[in-house]
């Protein structure tokens, strides 16, 4: 596994590999790595011949009181684990190689109708950080297919915009979630859970799953569902941001069958996101 931390290295192996005419595979992350990384580099490799890790902790992408500078750095420990899933290249670049201009961030790239809405209208200024950072690192890697994990569903949707809208030519695709034996999506940020916490995070999970259910079961008064799951986080404790049942295809008022069900709250210092899917049978 060989490991760069500058544009130029990485761009001088991905020709080689290039020539040689391999399809490559990019896998982006912030590190802190966890089986639901792990399973989007599985993914990647199912789908390409060589597979591209990225290692950095985005600035661009935290808001004002956020955790950046204490953010979980385990370098070595994701290193140890993607050597094991047999990752061809990693590229650890510092702030200053993706943002060399005094480390500011003089363009960006925003997608206007999901940058204000969700978890965009809670951590405004979030979503322009990912789709600068995403962009870039397509630019500098220029991969055949890109892996992203579904979790982060509104991010998903953006990528995905952001792509087809500057025309790069690239193939996104979803990745599952992995969840905990208790339905817990799993996420670097589950850490800052207490040990009481962590008891109580898969109730998250168990709303969204029992609002599924409901509508699959011919349940069409949506906003009586939300209230219910808002109501019921609120009693156990969580301090829920939004709970909505969507457009899958763009997180608009349902107007077809393929549904999703989002959801953002926070628990003690953990913010957790989570959705499920629904498709109805009208």
């Amino acid at each position: 596994m060989q490991q760069v931390n500058s544009i130029i290295a990485l761009r001088e192996l991905l020709a080689t590999e290039r020539k040689a005419g391999k399809k490559i595979a990019l896998v982006p992350t912030m590190g802190n790595l966890h089986k639901g990384h792990l399973s989007l580099v599985t993914r990647a490799r199912q789908h390409a011949d060589y597979v591209v890790v990225t290692i950095f902790v985005n600035p661009g992408q935290f808001v004002a009181g956020e955790d950046f500078e204490h953010y979980p750095r385990t370098l070595d420990t994701d290193l140890a684990m993607l050597e094991k899933l047999n990752v061809d290249l990693v590229f650890i670049p510092e702030t200053k190689e993706i943002y060399p201009d005094n480390e500011e961030i003089k363009t960006e790239v925003t997608v206007s109708e999901l940058d204000s809405i969700y978890c965009g209208k809670f951590r405004p200024g979030h979503f322009k950080g990912v789709a600068t950072i995403v962009t870039k690192l397509l630019n500098i890697v220029q991969p055949d297919v890109a892996i992203f994990g579904e979790k982060d569903f509104q991010q998903l949707l953006v990528i995905r915009r952001l792509t087809k809208d500057l025309n790069i030519p690239v193939q996104i695709m979803g990745a599952p979630i992995v969840r905990e034996e208790d339905g817990l999506a799993m996420s670097s940020r589950n850490q800052y859970l207490t040990k009481e916490e962590r008891q109580l995070a898969p109730k998250l999970f168990e709303c969204l799953a029992n609002m599924a259910a409901a509508v699959k079961n011919g349940n069409k008064d949506f906003k009586a569902l939300e209230m219910m799951a808002m109501s019921e986080l609120k009693k156990n404790g969580f301090r829920p941001e939004y709970i909505s049942i969507c457009d899958a295809e763009d997180l608009k008022s349902p107007k077809n069958q393929n549904l999703v069900i989002i959801a953002a709250a926070w628990l003690g210092k953990a913010r957790l996101i989570d959705n499920v899917a629904v498709q109805t049978y009208d």
